[in-house]
């Protein structure tokens, strides 16, 4: 496992070739990779000959930030789909009706998870939300994939992941973790 010393957009390079290292290697043929923007998924559609790997991108959901708006234009989103991305924005499973919950009660079940996966790093927590979500969505099967995510902005944490769907949490697993920061 490569430990970068801090967290943060500033490793997306090197943890992309990780990954596209990690497909070759391990004979996956699926890559995950979280974008709210879209700057990490056009550097990942770069490496990755999309004709032999299926690049699923995973936004955050609309209304993220603010009510029925999605952080990803539609410009950057029709450039990664006109090179052989498949662009998803769907329900973030550690963030839909649990997160009204939280605001409302107080405390969440979701927030039990998300943080516990926190511990490990932001990275992990997304990297399994996006396994689940491009489960859910149809767009992976049962195979191990390559998930890419980070704190904040950029890439720094990638993981080998069986996918599950949300209603089948504690069937995912986390195969290994291929690179995080240390501390974030």
């Amino acid at each position: 496992m490569t430990v970068f010393e801090r967290a943060g957009r500033v490793n997306t390079e090197r943890t992309l070739g990780i990954a596209v290292n990690a497909l070759k290697t391990r004979g996956i043929s699926e890559l995950v990779v979280a974008s709210t923007y879209g700057a990490t998924a056009l550097k990942a559609v770069e490496l990755v000959d999309t004709s032999k790997v299926k690049l699923i991108v995973i936004t955050h959901n609309f209304g993220f930030k603010e009510p029925a708006s999605l952080e990803m234009d539609e410009d950057t989103r029709s450039r990664l789909i006109e090179k052989g991305a498949i662009v998803y924005t769907g329900t973030m499973p550690f963030r839909n009706i649990g997160t009204a919950i939280r605001s409302t009660l107080g405390y969440s079940q979701q927030d039990l998870i998300a943080n516990t996966l926190r511990l490990f790093c932001q990275g992990v927590k997304v990297c399994v939300e996006l396994a689940l979500m491009a489960s859910d969505a149809g767009l992976i099967g049962t195979d191990d994939i390559i998930a890419v995510a980070g704190t904040g902005r950029g890439a720094d944490t990638c993981a080998v992941i069986k996918p599950a769907s949300s209603n089948a949490l504690f069937d995912l697993k986390v195969r290994e973790i291929l690179v995080k920061p240390f501390d974030w």
